[in-house]
């Protein structure tokens, strides 16, 4: 679905985002990239859909040389929602946000309502259609700006720090789209710091340090490995902190939990062998 072979990119020369980048991204994939700031996350999912191109290297979308086709072309696969939504936001209603960029890509504008109408129900937005995106909460915004994009269907989703501005009910809902989304096949990237959220949604995980990746596998292996965590300056997750600090005090309870149930089961072992 999406291969990068050794990609290069630097900023009009003189800061270097992505330094000999290769990976594969395979249809039905569900994976997180994670890494500090300036790690290069966001240049390089930037790369997927056309609005930066390499300097070295290549990079193949759906079967494709990126370099051949359009950004338009390339939106129609790789849908990509900003991290700030009022880049990606300018017109006046909701409604008109959702439409104006299926219009451009040749839908109808019957079909295009149904489908603005049918992502807003999806994102809890109905009844914001009329409204301005500027007089929304950023929360709000942001599930504007997913909204303009997931009613294009793309075949790749690509979220940049999707959960900011987010209470806990909305990552809630936006874990659950997500899965639901990539369950009828859709690849979804996510770019994000909130390792929580990876953890209990993620499968996979890319982790980025200087422009490079350092580990790319499964998230329970990249993220239990300190000296990832270190490169990256990540924090390893709260619930996995809690597990570490049973087994100093219960050396048979697991010091590799992830999630809150496999917490409770340590705990709940621990007191029967009490």
């Amino acid at each position: 679905m999406i291969i990068m072979e050794d990609v290069h990119f630097s900023y009009e020369g003189l800061y270097t985002a992505l330094r000999g980048v290769s990976f594969q991204i395979n249809q039905g994939d569900r994976l997180a990239i994670m890494g500090a700031n300036g790690a290069g996350k966001t240049t390089l999912i930037k790369h997927m859909n056309g609005l930066l191109r390499p300097m070295r290297g290549r990079v193949f979308v759906d079967g494709g040389n990126a370099s051949s086709k359009s950004v338009a072309e390339l939106s129609r696969i790789v849908g990509l929602v900003w991290q700030n939504p009022d880049h990606q936001l300018f017109l006046d209603t909701v409604e008109k946000e959702i439409i104006f960029g299926l219009r451009n890509l040749g839908f109808s504008q019957e079909d295009a309502q149904q489908r603005c109408d049918r992502t807003l129900s999806k994102l809890s937005l109905e009844g914001f259609g009329e409204r301005s995106p500027f007089s929304l909460s950023g929360g709000e915004r942001k599930r504007v700006a997913l909204a303009s994009v997931l009613a294009i269907e793309p075949l790749v989703l690509a979220l940049d720090e999707p959960t900011i501005g987010q209470d806990a009910r909305q990552k809630e809902l936006l874990a659950d789209l997500l899965k639901e989304l990539n369950e009828k096949g859709c690849t979804v990237i996510v770019v994000t710091h909130d390792i929580e959220f990876v953890v209990e949604h993620f499968p996979r995980t890319i982790a980025m340090a200087d422009g490079k990746i350092v580990a790319d596998g499964p998230t329970r292996s990249v993220l239990s490995n300190q000296q990832v965590l270190d490169l990256c300056s990540l924090t390893i997750p709260q619930l996995t902190q809690t597990a570490r600090a049973l087994h100093r005090t219960f050396p048979t309870a697991s010091e590799r939990c992830f999630l809150l149930s496999e917490v409770e089961d340590a705990i709940v072992e621990i007191l029967e062998g009490q």
